[in-house]
């Protein structure tokens, strides 16, 4: 039988993140399935524009970007609900979405996707009564969020499905596994360096991602790892950027951190391949797509105990979880990555394994099971 699918979100490509990344491989898998299929499917973006579209994921026909134009969603939102068999909301904010389209149309199938922070934790009048009410299956994307929608909102665990993310169809994934000769150059590194590399959001607001552990842990190993850098990653406000500095200061670590801000998209390969491991002691990751970018090009993975990260690392099959609050574990930790030597049968293995269990053709199939069952 045809089906039409519509997925809601609110930002797929203009900007880039782990929700933004897996919400585009969720639209690719997706587009796939239907063209397979001959069924019917369109992407809807809130904050997108029509031409932040990134072709290779879907062509135009399959996207509208609104622009932020919640006037223009409105009045087509009707429409879309009488013609659409299911409707999948990328994030909980939408659930306003979800619950007008059951409204209008019982016979819809709808469906959240559960990521992290977003949903551990009570919501709003409006996403409880979707959640409760209207919400015919929930998504989430480790084992832990589940057991945290289950917790939160006593959601129906039948309803809860764990489908992990999967590796960016279009990564640039490594053959050779060099140090890229630029980046040693930029940074003034030579390959006699051992680097450890942590790529996130900086934010003021997010204090949870655990590298301020990770500069401590270099102050205490730089006497026996003489030549240990820290690369720290990512996008930072003003407030982020002057306490990283102070604790940068604070721990005599100057030689060895090297904050180099937001990093473009085409050189993500190469940092991971500049890296001798990637750590990032998280407390609230609901999965962290971070993770097995880093594994798929060949780095092992530190990350914290207590959230989605374990998912993501196959509880302990292909990285290390630690209490992210027992600096005493992680510089251990640190210490027995760093002490043997990261070899290219290491990186190809590690790659290998990931791309085993995280690979979009996989998480494209679980998906079809999944509409099939509808």
């Amino acid at each position: 039988m045809s089906k039409k699918i519509v997925l809601f979100t609110l930002q797929t490509f203009s900007t880039t993140g782990g929700l933004q990344k897996m919400t585009r491989t969720l639209a690719y898998s997706l587009f796939n399935i239907s063209k397979q299929k001959n069924w019917g499917f369109n992407l809807w973006s809130l904050y997108d524009s029509r031409y932040d579209l990134m072709n290779q994921y879907l062509p135009p026909e399959n996207f509208t970007g609104l622009g932020k134009n919640k006037v223009k969603m409105g009045w087509k939102l009707f429409r879309i609900a009488a013609k659409t068999d299911i409707v999948i909301l990328s994030h909980i904010n939408l659930a306003l979405i979800g619950l007008i389209i059951k409204l209008i149309n019982p016979k819809c199938k709808v469906w959240l996707v559960a990521h992290g922070i977003e949903v551990w934790r009570p919501v709003n009048f409006t996403k409880k009564t979707f959640l409760r009410r209207f919400c015919d299956k929930i998504i989430c994307v480790s084992s832990y969020t589940k057991k945290q929608m289950i917790h939160w909102h006593q959601s129906d665990p039948d309803k809860c499905i764990v489908l992990n993310n999967a590796i960016d169809p279009f990564i640039q994934l490594p053959e050779s596994f060099a140090k890229p000769e630029y980046l040693l150059n930029r940074y003034s590194l030579t390959p006699c360096n051992q680097i450890i590399f942590t790529l996130t959001r900086l934010s003021s607001f997010e204090q949870y991602k655990g590298y301020e552990q990770v500069i401590k842990a270099v102050s205490r190993l730089k006497t026996k790892f003489p030549n240990i850098k820290y690369i720290l990653s990512g996008h930072y406000d003003a407030a982020e950027e002057l306490r990283i500095k102070d604790l940068i200061d604070s721990y005599n670590v100057n030689e060895q951190v090297i904050l180099t801000g937001f990093l473009n998209e085409n050189e993500l390969t190469d940092h991971f391949l500049l890296a001798d491991l990637f750590v990032l002691p998280s407390k609230k990751e609901g999965f962290g797509i971070v993770f097995i970018e880093a594994l798929a090009c060949g780095i092992p993975v530190i990350c914290g105990n207590a959230d989605g990260s374990t998912d993501a690392i196959r509880n302990g099959e292909l990285g290390t979880a630690i209490n992210v609050d027992d600096l005493d574990e992680l510089e251990k930790k640190i210490t027995a990555y760093l002490e043997i030597p990261l070899t290219l049968r290491i990186r190809q293995d590690l790659q290998s394994r990931c791309l085993l269990y995280f690979n979009e053709l996989d998480y494209r199939n679980s998906l079809q099971r999944l509409i099939d069952n509808e």
